[in-house]
Parts: C-alpha cells; sequence; structure tokens
C-alpha cells in the first residue's frame, strides 16, 4: 500500500513539477544549459526504455549511446534552440493522437470511439454507432487543431505564450473534451445506460488502437 501511494505521489509530482519546469526554462533568458537538459531528458529517458527492452538490447543501446555523443557535440546549438524540441514533443504528440483516431475513419476500419464503447456498452444500437462515429470525427479534429494552435502559438507568439498553452492548457483542454463528450451523449442517447465518465477514460487507455 505504502508503495502504491509513493508510487502515485512520485508520478503526480513528476506531473505537476515538470511542466513548471519546463515553462520556467521557456520564460527565463538565461537557461539554456537547463532548458536544453528538461527537453531532451524525456527523449533520452523513452529511448533507453525501448531499447533496454528491445531484443536486439545492446545494438540498440548502442545506438542510443552513439546518439547520446551526437547530442553533446551539438549541446551549443541545442542550448540556442531547446525551445524547438519542446514545441516538437508537443505538436508530434497532437499529431500521433490526430491520426490515432483519424485513420480509423477510412472505409472498412471501425471508429475508434466505436470500438471505446463497445467496451463499455456493448451491444450498440446502430443509432449510438453513428454517434460514435461522430465523436472519433470530433477527437481527430481536436487533435488537429491542437497540432496547429501549437504551431501558431510557437512561430507567431513569445515562446512563454506558447509553453503556457502547451504545459498548463494541453490537459484541461483534453479534460474539457472528455466531459463535453460526456454531457453530449446523456442528450443525445438519453435511452441507453449512462457510465461513469471515467469509464471513458479507462475505455480510452485500455482499448487497442489498433485499425480492424
Amino acid at each position: 500500500m505504502a508503495r502504491r501511494i509513493a508510487r502515485w505521489l512520485g508520478i503526480a509530482a513528476l506531473a505537476i513539477g515538470y511542466p513548471l519546469l519546463a515553462h520556467y526554462t521557456n520564460e527565463s533568458a538565461h537557461s539554456g544549459s537547463l532548458g536544453a537538459l528538461v527537453a531532451i531528458a524525456p527523449v533520452v529517458l523513452i529511448a533507453l526504455v525501448l531499447a533496454w527492452n528491445s531484443p536486439r538490447r545492446s545494438i540498440m543501446l548502442g545506438v542510443l549511446m552513439l546518439s547520446c555523443v551526437a547530442l553533446w557535440a551539438g549541446w551549443p546549438a541545442l542550448e540556442l534552440h531547446f525551445g524547438l524540441v519542446y514545441w516538437l514533443q508537443h505538436v508530434g504528440m497532437q499529431l500521433i493522437l490526430f491520426m490515432t483516431f483519424g485513420r480509423t475513419l477510412i472505409a472498412g476500419r471501425q471508429p475508434l470511439c466505436t470500438r471505446f464503447a463497445e467496451a463499455v456498452h456493448a451491444p450498440l444500437t446502430p443509432q449510438h454507432e453513428n454517434y460514435a462515429r461522430q465523436v472519433t470525427v470530433a477527437w481527430t479534429l481536436f487533435f488537429a487543431a491542437m497540432a496547429l494552435t501549437s504551431t501558431l502559438l510557437f512561430f507567431l507568439a513569445p515562446l512563454a505564450s506558447w509553453s503556457i498553452f502547451a504545459n498548463f492548457l494541453t490537459l484541461p483542454l483534453v479534460a474539457s473534451m472528455f466531459i463535453a463528450e460526456y454531457w453530449v451523449r446523456r442528450w443525445v442517447l438519453p435511452d441507453i445506460q449512462n457510465a461513469h465518465i471515467l469509464d471513458a477514460v479507462r475505455a480510452f487507455r485500455n482499448t487497442p488502437a489498433r485499425p480492424r
């Protein structure tokens, strides 16, 4: 129990602390080294985890080491342009989510939100299936809008303004989408048994995103 509490406290501290630290580096004019370190740390950590769990661990760890050497060689440039790394991470995640939802709208595939709905409400009525497809479209457009907004703010506004959007508004906006969809579903589909709002979050987290 204590270990579980400590784990969740660690996750909460990371979820709060990293955006605050990233925003500080974006806002400060004298944080080149810290900004570069904070920006690149998640990339290196994820790469390390993937390399360690790869069937070709030795090769992948060697590639990672060479990449770290390249980063060290280019560190002065990274200190000057660390904001670009932050932007690539943020917009990259939005585009991954955009493609994850959008590719399931291709003819012959099951919309992703239909799969989520089946995990909670199966079997679905034709009306519910149509609604779930429309929700998939809405999420696809949402993540496209997030990527576009991130790009426009990064290149046209001060870095600190972009940082507020990326570090402090992204998660609340996603949460707002979940809440809005929940209340729209209660209004559009009043006859179905409405599950708890967190069930949609659990379905999003647990349902595989592979197309079919």
